[in-house]
């Protein structure tokens, strides 16, 4: 049996006025292995889950979605709390083998040549859910984290560009930031950016950037579109999720998707999401997508992440809702979040495509620092 591995506090970190807490504390952390010991994996009725999605009103994407200073998802609010949380942790793990805990992303080296060589516009990793795309000649970056911590969870994996080598390419920089979580709004990458660097977000996040050192800031809104040049769109589209930082109550600010779209290009970044009707209206809204960014992390376990988070299978089926020409996966091989490991994804994907009848010639699992040319209608990596 697998248990998340605790924490002890020494006694002598513990100031001696509080020593006569430390039998009641002692007592407590004993409850809290035992519970952890007894907890068994829980079940999800992933059948259930998927008639929740279907049985959801369409509408209710474009109802109000701001009520008393935070922000929730009209369609399908989160009912899931500290106790969940809590259960969690104190539950045991899904075993994975040694092979599948090692298994981490290639990584390429030199893309700043690379870029330099290549003529056309592209799609390249960095890492995590940070993807460098030059499209009509312009630089966009999604979601920027250099640093090597997201919070708390550490890199595995080093970018495959700094930050540095980034601010170097040539023009203005432009920043689709999706929430405020840490592994998509990491404070120090925003910071060390050109202070000229454009940055779109959702609402509620202007005066962040703000504060960081970013005055040319678009804040937007669901379903929102704003000109980003000559005959190129900004559209913010919804995405199942939520927000918080410590210096943040929760949902007070929102979260979204975000489409560029081009005369002759839209590329789709899903951010963080998970499975929801919006995949569905998008695609119906905006047809012809070319490539979908989707995320595929901190899946595992189900019963905790399936709200918030996507899995191979709703992945790819949010691929086909989407009706996109290819799919990408972000997130993974970069920071561990949920109990699977970090480089499982493409063996999933491989799965899921099999099972569901997804021709795996469309999806494009990329190594970190790989350049993907966009301008063929048929990539080759």
């Amino acid at each position: 049996m697998a248990v998340k591995p605790y924490r002890i506090i020494p006694t002598e970190c513990m100031n001696v006025s509080h020593r006569k807490t430390v039998p009641a504390a002692m007592i407590l952390l004993l409850l809290l292995l035992l519970a952890s010991c007894i907890l068994p994996i829980r079940t999800f009725d992933e059948q259930r889950w998927r008639a929740q999605v279907d049985s959801t009103d369409p509408a209710l994407l474009y109802a109000p979605h701001l009520e008393d200073g935070r922000y929730f998802n009209p369609w399908m609010p989160m009912h899931r709390g500290f106790g969940d949380f809590l259960r969690w942790q104190l539950s045991e793990r899904t075993l994975y083998s040694p092979e599948e805990e090692e298994e981490v992303p290639r990584v390429l080296s030199d893309l700043p040549e690379r870029i330099r060589s290549t003529p056309g516009d592209f799609i390249a990793w960095i890492g995590h859910a940070t993807f460098l795309i030059r499209i009509n000649g312009v630089y966009w970056i999604t979601d920027p984290i250099f640093s090597e911590r997201a919070l708390l969870p550490k890199r595995k994996t080093p970018p495959g560009l700094s930050l540095e080598e980034f601010a170097a390419l040539p023009g203005k920089k432009n920043v689709l930031i999706s929430h405020s979580h840490y592994d998509h709004l990491d404070s120090n990458s925003i910071r060390r950016l050109p202070a000229d660097t454009r940055v779109y977000v959702p609402l509620g996040l202007k005066a962040l950037m703000n504060d960081l050192g970013k005055q040319d800031v678009v804040e937007m809104d669901w379903w929102q579109a704003v000109s980003c040049g000559d005959r190129c769109q900004v559209v913010c589209l919804p995405a199942q999720h939520w927000s918080r930082r410590i210096t943040q109550t929760t949902d007070t600010t929102l979260w979204a998707s975000f489409l560029l779209v081009t005369s002759d290009r839209k590329i789709y970044y899903g951010g963080d999401s998970g499975y929801f009707i919006g995949y569905r209206e998008i695609g119906r809204r905006y047809p012809g997508i070319d490539y979908a960014l989707l995320p595929v992390t901190a899946y595992d376990p189900r019963w905790f992440m399936h709200y918030a988070h996507l899995d191979a299978r709703e992945a790819l089926d949010a691929f086909r809702d989407l009706g996109a020409r290819y799919f990408i996966p972000t997130q993974w091989g970069t920071f561990r979040l949920g109990d699977e490991p970090i480089g499982q994804v493409p063996s999933s994907l491989s799965k899921a495509a099999l099972s569901t009848g997804t021709d795996p010639a469309r999806i494009i699992v990329m190594g970190i620092g790989q350049l993907l040319p966009t301008d063929s209608r048929d990539p080759k990596l």
